[in-house]
């Protein structure tokens, strides 16, 4: 599934490892402390493929043009002292003189006195299919002001998404069609009619994406970051990567390690070559288990708040209760079991969210659907983005490595993760589903991993329940770069923490942004504050006062 990393007043974003590894696979996971292979040893990046040749030469143009500020698009919703330009970039990096398209990019500039600033700090929150263009509104949030004074923050679209060359694989009022219901334990007649929904999806993508499909790919993702470097006037790059942001910056640092100077994996993605993309939605379906857990403890706890259930056990009940009335009769004709599942979805991601959905299905359970309904339907006027973000998202994921293809494969391995991980498996599956039919070249994933040396200090954070990037993905990416340096927040699964409401994360993050320090091989912080149940009228109050972020 997509994971994206929200911050602010909203929140502060694919994938452990199976106890067995899923039929059909040749290759079983390594648990979190084997040693990488031997047989796979970390080798200078080739400079001489056509790939290669090519980013660098797309990279020189680019510097040598630069980027034309001016005002935002009005889709952008973004307004002064916010700019916003475009970057060229090659559709096919081993053609670099062929096709282009064009990133659309945003800034705002630093605050600190000239011969204080440390240039620009890029930022990609996630997904894939996720836009950064608000980044530059982040320098505005408490946490995030004392960087902002030291850096541009510059935001952009990558290749797909928004105006970025958007890709689209079905009409949007399709894809959000509702209500719709989404059983937990389906039975066949359920997935004979997902698996054709996802060969016509599959197709729609083939369809509409035509001969450029094939090209949105992490990789390209990667080296467009470098062409976006080139053309920002950085001799080397300062980049923030959330959940997925950390999996192409992880290739940007296989790839280009002399062009890093500041790099931070927020919540990151377990890069294993064996992992990408088949085996990390397995594990994220897992860990959603548990962090789904997590919220309905919180709501028992405070069962003279919310009255779903004094033990977590009562609470599922209350779930359940409800989400077996609404595939009966949809929550103000809106509202079917799927549109409450990606709902309640969100608490798994962002603690942020646990107050708002127990008020929600508290509110469901006495008589009154309206809260639950304003909660769960879609945002007004975003079918397009959403669609557009799912589109992009199942391009690079299905492009980017092989995945099964035998259906059994798929209903052997998911029927046996939701006996004991029900909450998101089927659904997470059915999202996944249309690379099982994808028609485009695979790619095979690159073997991220640096030398001692070779990589200046970088730095990850990681809360140790986090579901969406599993904390076994956090361990894997330090393994692999040699150096990076660690930061663990304990007891917390919010996903994307950096800036954060955790007063001890944030001296590590801004530490080592403003400085380069790092805290060493590890360091541990402890949990920040649990939420405090609250009412949705003192919910809804704080929100107004939120900078908006893109959420999937």
């Amino acid at each position: 599934m997509r994971a994206v990393a929200l911050y602010g007043a909203l929140g502060s974003l694919v994938l452990t490892a199976l106890a067995t590894a899923p039929a059909g696979s040749a290759t079983p996971p390594r648990a979190p402390g084997d040693p990488i292979p031997a047989e796979a040893p970390w080798s200078v990046p080739d400079d001489t493929t056509p790939e290669a040749r090519g980013t660098a030469a797309a990279a020189a143009r680019a510097a040598a043009k630069g980027i034309t500020w001016g005002r935002c698009h009005k889709t952008e919703d973004l307004q002064k002292p916010v700019q916003c330009g475009t970057v060229s970039v090659p559709l096919d990096y081993a053609e670099p003189d062929g096709r282009k398209i064009s990133l659309t990019v945003s800034r705002v500039r630093a605050t600190a006195p000239q011969k204080e600033r440390q240039g620009a700090l890029v930022f990609n929150p996630g997904g894939p299919g996720a836009s950064g263009m608000q980044f530059p509104l982040y320098a505005q949030l408490p946490g995030w002001q004392p960087v902002a004074k030291a850096y541009d923050f510059v935001g952009y679209a990558p290749r797909g998404v928004g105006r970025s060359a958007p890709l689209s694989c079905q009409s949007a009022a399709e894809f959000v069609k509702a209500p719709t219901n989404s059983p937990i334990h389906p039975d066949e007649e359920h997935k004979t009619l997902r698996k054709n929904r996802a060969k016509d999806y599959a197709r729609g993508c083939s369809l509409h994406g035509g001969a450029t499909l094939r090209h949105y790919t992490s990789l390209n993702n990667a080296r467009d970051l470098d062409v976006l470097r080139a053309a920002l006037g950085e001799k080397k790059l300062n980049f923030i990567g959330a959940s997925y942001g950390s999996y192409f910056g992880a290739l940007y640092a296989s790839l280009f390690p002399g062009h890093v100077r500041r790099m931070v994996f927020d919540s990151a993605v377990n890069p294993d070559p064996a992992q990408i993309w088949y085996r990390n939605n397995l594990d994220q379906s897992r860990a959603f288990e548990s962090r789904w857990a997590d919220w309905r403890r919180w709501a028992a706890k405070h069962d003279d708040v919310y009255h779903l259930g004094r033990t977590q056990q009562e609470v599922l009940s209350s779930y359940e209760k409800a989400r077996t009335r609404i595939e009966r009769t949809p929550a103000g004709g809106k509202i079917g079991s799927a549109q409450l599942q990606s709902a309640f979805l969100k608490v798994g991601y962002y603690d942020a969210f646990w107050a708002r959905r127990a008020y929600a299905l508290s509110e469901y359970l006495r008589g009154n659907d309206k809260p639950l309904v304003e909660q769960a339907q879609p945002e007004a006027g975003s079918a397009e983005a959403e669609e557009n973000a799912n589109a992009v998202y199942t391009a690079v994921e299905c492009n980017d490595a092989a995945w099964p293809t035998d259906w059994r494969v798929w209903d052997e391995d998911n029927t046996r993760l939701a006996r004991t991980a029900p909450f998101e498996t089927w659904d997470n599956a059915w999202m996944n589903l249309p690379c099982a039919y994808w028609t485009e070249p695979r790619q095979k994933p690159l073997d991220v991993r640096t030398a001692a040396g070779v990589l200046p200090p970088v730095l990850i954070l990681a809360a140790e329940r986090d579901a969406a990037t599993p904390y076994a993905g956090a361990l894997e990416l330090q393994r692999r770069l040699t150096g990076a340096s660690l930061v663990t927040e304990r007891r917390s699964g919010t996903h994307g923490i950096g800036g954060g409401d955790n007063a001890c994360i944030n001296r590590h993050w801004e530490t080592y942004l403003l400085t380069g320090r790092t805290p060493g091989h590890h360091a541990a912080c402890g949990p920040h504050t649990e939420p405090k149940p609250e009412k949705e009228a003192q919910q809804e109050r704080r929100d107004r006062r939120a900078i908006p972020r893109p959420v999937i």
